[in-house]
Protein backbone atom coordinates (compact mmCIF):
# COMPACT_ATOMS: atom_id res chain seq x y z
CA UNK A 1 0.00 0.00 0.00
CA UNK A 2 2.80 2.43 0.89
CA UNK A 3 4.57 1.60 -2.37
CA UNK A 4 1.40 2.32 -4.38
CA UNK A 5 0.83 5.60 -2.53
CA UNK A 6 4.44 6.63 -3.14
CA UNK A 7 4.07 5.98 -6.86
CA UNK A 8 0.91 8.06 -7.07
CA UNK A 9 2.42 11.02 -5.22
CA UNK A 10 5.76 11.07 -7.04
CA UNK A 11 6.04 12.19 -10.67
CA UNK A 12 7.59 9.28 -12.58
CA UNK A 13 10.51 9.54 -14.96
CA UNK A 14 9.65 9.55 -18.66
CA UNK A 15 11.04 6.04 -19.17
CA UNK A 16 8.74 4.70 -16.46
CA UNK A 17 5.55 6.24 -17.90
CA UNK A 18 2.87 4.54 -19.96
CA UNK A 19 3.42 4.73 -23.75
CA UNK A 20 0.15 6.46 -24.64
CA UNK A 21 -0.97 6.83 -28.26
CA UNK A 22 -0.89 9.08 -31.33
CA UNK A 23 -4.67 9.46 -31.61
CA UNK A 24 -6.16 12.57 -30.04
CA UNK A 25 -9.10 12.37 -27.66
CA UNK A 26 -12.35 13.03 -29.57
CA UNK A 27 -14.47 15.78 -28.01
CA UNK A 28 -17.59 17.70 -29.02
CA UNK A 29 -16.12 21.01 -30.14
CA UNK A 30 -18.55 23.35 -28.42
CA UNK A 31 -18.65 24.69 -24.86
CA UNK A 32 -21.83 23.51 -23.13
CA UNK A 33 -22.15 26.77 -21.17
CA UNK A 34 -20.55 29.50 -23.27
CA UNK A 35 -21.46 28.15 -26.70
CA UNK A 36 -17.93 28.80 -27.99
CA UNK A 37 -15.45 26.37 -29.50
CA UNK A 38 -13.21 24.21 -27.31
CA UNK A 39 -10.55 23.71 -29.97
CA UNK A 40 -9.74 26.70 -32.17
CA UNK A 41 -7.00 29.18 -33.10
CA UNK A 42 -8.61 31.78 -30.78
CA UNK A 43 -7.18 34.72 -32.70
CA UNK A 44 -6.73 37.82 -30.56
CA UNK A 45 -7.31 35.89 -27.35
CA UNK A 46 -4.86 34.75 -24.67
CA UNK A 47 -4.62 31.48 -22.79
CA UNK A 48 -3.65 30.27 -19.34
CA UNK A 49 -3.53 26.70 -18.07
CA UNK A 50 -4.08 25.85 -14.41
CA UNK A 51 -4.04 22.79 -12.18
CA UNK A 52 -5.80 23.09 -8.83
CA UNK A 53 -7.20 19.70 -7.92
CA UNK A 54 -10.10 17.86 -9.57
CA UNK A 55 -10.70 19.66 -12.86
CA UNK A 56 -14.50 19.38 -12.63
CA UNK A 57 -14.81 22.11 -10.01
CA UNK A 58 -11.79 24.04 -11.25
CA UNK A 59 -13.29 24.56 -14.69
CA UNK A 60 -16.50 26.04 -13.28
CA UNK A 61 -14.51 28.64 -11.33
CA UNK A 62 -13.41 30.17 -14.63
CA UNK A 63 -16.28 29.79 -17.10
CA UNK A 64 -18.39 32.09 -14.89
CA UNK A 65 -15.90 34.98 -15.20
CA UNK A 66 -16.73 37.80 -17.59
CA UNK A 67 -14.08 37.93 -20.30
CA UNK A 68 -13.43 34.18 -20.33
CA UNK A 69 -14.17 32.99 -23.87
CA UNK A 70 -13.76 29.24 -23.47
CA UNK A 71 -12.58 26.60 -21.03
CA UNK A 72 -11.65 22.96 -21.47
CA UNK A 73 -10.33 20.27 -19.16
CA UNK A 74 -7.47 17.99 -19.95
CA UNK A 75 -4.10 16.61 -18.97
CA UNK A 76 -0.70 18.33 -19.08
CA UNK A 77 2.79 18.51 -17.60
CA UNK A 78 3.43 14.78 -17.85
CA UNK A 79 5.02 12.40 -20.34
CA UNK A 80 2.36 10.07 -21.79
CA UNK A 81 0.92 11.36 -25.10
CA UNK A 82 -2.89 11.51 -25.33
CA UNK A 83 -3.52 9.72 -22.02
CA UNK A 84 -6.87 8.46 -20.78
CA UNK A 85 -8.40 9.37 -17.43
CA UNK A 86 -7.68 5.89 -16.08
CA UNK A 87 -4.02 6.18 -17.10
CA UNK A 88 -3.63 9.58 -15.45
CA UNK A 89 -5.23 8.29 -12.25
CA UNK A 90 -2.77 5.39 -12.17
CA UNK A 91 0.06 7.83 -11.45
CA UNK A 92 2.02 6.43 -14.41
CA UNK A 93 1.75 9.36 -16.82
CA UNK A 94 3.06 12.27 -14.73
CA UNK A 95 0.19 14.45 -15.88
CA UNK A 96 -1.82 17.00 -13.94
CA UNK A 97 -5.58 17.52 -14.30
CA UNK A 98 -5.74 20.99 -15.84
CA UNK A 99 -8.11 23.62 -17.13
CA UNK A 100 -7.15 25.54 -20.26
CA UNK A 101 -8.64 29.02 -20.10
CA UNK A 102 -9.09 31.19 -23.18
CA UNK A 103 -9.73 34.82 -22.31
CA UNK A 104 -10.15 38.25 -23.86
CA UNK A 105 -7.38 40.45 -22.39
CA UNK A 106 -9.45 43.57 -23.08
CA UNK A 107 -12.16 42.31 -20.73
CA UNK A 108 -10.30 40.41 -18.01
CA UNK A 109 -6.70 40.65 -16.80
CA UNK A 110 -4.22 37.92 -15.96
CA UNK A 111 -4.22 39.29 -12.40
CA UNK A 112 -7.95 38.63 -12.10
CA UNK A 113 -7.52 35.07 -13.34
CA UNK A 114 -4.66 34.47 -10.92
CA UNK A 115 -6.68 35.83 -8.01
CA UNK A 116 -9.43 33.31 -8.81
CA UNK A 117 -6.82 30.56 -9.12
CA UNK A 118 -5.15 31.23 -5.75
CA UNK A 119 -8.34 31.79 -3.76
CA UNK A 120 -10.22 28.77 -5.14
CA UNK A 121 -7.94 26.03 -3.82
CA UNK A 122 -5.23 25.34 -1.25
CA UNK A 123 -1.85 25.67 -3.03
CA UNK A 124 0.19 24.37 -0.08
CA UNK A 125 -0.74 20.68 -0.20
CA UNK A 126 1.77 19.18 -2.59
CA UNK A 127 0.44 16.17 -4.50
CA UNK A 128 -3.12 16.48 -3.29
CA UNK A 129 -6.10 18.76 -2.91
CA UNK A 130 -8.26 18.02 0.09
CA UNK A 131 -9.08 14.32 0.10
CA UNK A 132 -7.95 13.86 -3.50
CA UNK A 133 -4.40 12.51 -3.52
CA UNK A 134 -2.09 11.92 -6.48
CA UNK A 135 0.19 13.68 -8.94
CA UNK A 136 -2.81 14.75 -11.02
CA UNK A 137 -4.12 16.93 -8.16
CA UNK A 138 -1.04 19.13 -7.75
CA UNK A 139 -1.24 22.90 -7.95
CA UNK A 140 0.20 24.32 -11.16
CA UNK A 141 0.31 27.41 -13.33
CA UNK A 142 1.30 26.87 -16.96
CA UNK A 143 2.08 30.09 -18.80
CA UNK A 144 2.06 30.97 -22.51
CA UNK A 145 4.54 33.86 -22.49
CA UNK A 146 7.23 35.41 -20.31
CA UNK A 147 5.11 38.34 -19.15
CA UNK A 148 2.42 35.95 -17.96
CA UNK A 149 5.02 33.84 -16.18
CA UNK A 150 6.51 36.89 -14.47
CA UNK A 151 3.13 37.99 -13.14
CA UNK A 152 2.41 34.42 -11.99
CA UNK A 153 5.68 34.30 -10.03
CA UNK A 154 4.98 37.70 -8.48
CA UNK A 155 1.51 36.58 -7.47
CA UNK A 156 2.93 33.47 -5.80
CA UNK A 157 5.29 35.55 -3.68
CA UNK A 158 2.54 37.99 -2.73
CA UNK A 159 0.03 35.28 -1.84
CA UNK A 160 2.58 33.23 0.08
CA UNK A 161 3.14 36.19 2.41
CA UNK A 162 -0.58 36.38 3.09
CA UNK A 163 -0.83 32.62 3.64
CA UNK A 164 2.11 32.51 6.05
CA UNK A 165 0.64 35.42 8.01
CA UNK A 166 -2.51 33.31 8.38
CA UNK A 167 -0.53 30.29 9.61
CA UNK A 168 -0.28 28.26 6.40
CA UNK A 169 2.73 26.44 4.98
CA UNK A 170 4.76 27.40 1.90
CA UNK A 171 3.14 27.26 -1.53
CA UNK A 172 3.94 24.13 -3.56
CA UNK A 173 2.53 25.37 -6.87
CA UNK A 174 4.68 24.65 -9.93
CA UNK A 175 4.99 27.50 -12.46
CA UNK A 176 6.09 26.29 -15.89
CA UNK A 177 5.97 27.22 -19.55
CA UNK A 178 2.74 25.82 -20.93
CA UNK A 179 3.26 22.18 -21.96
CA UNK A 180 1.16 20.27 -24.49
CA UNK A 181 -2.51 20.22 -23.57
CA UNK A 182 -4.31 16.90 -24.10
CA UNK A 183 -8.10 17.00 -24.04
CA UNK A 184 -9.83 14.89 -21.41
CA UNK A 185 -12.73 12.66 -22.35
CA UNK A 186 -15.99 14.24 -23.52
CA UNK A 187 -17.89 13.49 -20.30
CA UNK A 188 -15.38 15.52 -18.27
CA UNK A 189 -15.92 18.71 -20.29
CA UNK A 190 -18.12 21.19 -18.35
CA UNK A 191 -18.92 18.29 -16.03
CA UNK A 192 -20.62 20.32 -13.31
CA UNK A 193 -22.93 21.94 -15.85
CA UNK A 194 -24.00 18.52 -17.08
CA UNK A 195 -24.12 17.17 -13.51
CA UNK A 196 -25.11 20.10 -11.21
CA UNK A 197 -24.92 17.92 -8.10
CA UNK A 198 -21.63 16.31 -9.11
CA UNK A 199 -18.54 16.06 -6.98
CA UNK A 200 -16.42 19.15 -6.37
CA UNK A 201 -13.49 18.70 -3.99
CA UNK A 202 -12.16 22.26 -4.19
CA UNK A 203 -11.83 24.34 -1.07
CA UNK A 204 -9.82 27.52 -0.68
CA UNK A 205 -7.91 28.68 2.37
CA UNK A 206 -10.17 31.66 3.04
CA UNK A 207 -7.15 33.95 2.63
CA UNK A 208 -7.57 36.80 0.16
CA UNK A 209 -4.96 37.16 -2.59
CA UNK A 210 -3.56 40.73 -2.73
CA UNK A 211 -2.54 40.65 -6.40
CA UNK A 212 -4.08 43.46 -8.41
CA UNK A 213 -5.15 45.30 -5.25
CA UNK A 214 -2.07 47.48 -4.78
Amino acid sequence: MFSTLFKKTTIPNKEDCLPGRDEKMPVFNRHEVLGTLLDDEFDGMKQLMVGMGCFWGAERKFWVLEGVVSTAVGYAAGHTPNPTYQEVCSGQTGHNEVVRIVYDPTKITIEQLLKTFWESHNPTQGMRQGNDMGTQYRSGLYCYDEDQKKVAQQSLKAYEKSLKAAGHEEITTEILDAPTFYFAEEYHQQYLHKNPNGYCGLGGTGVSCPIGLE
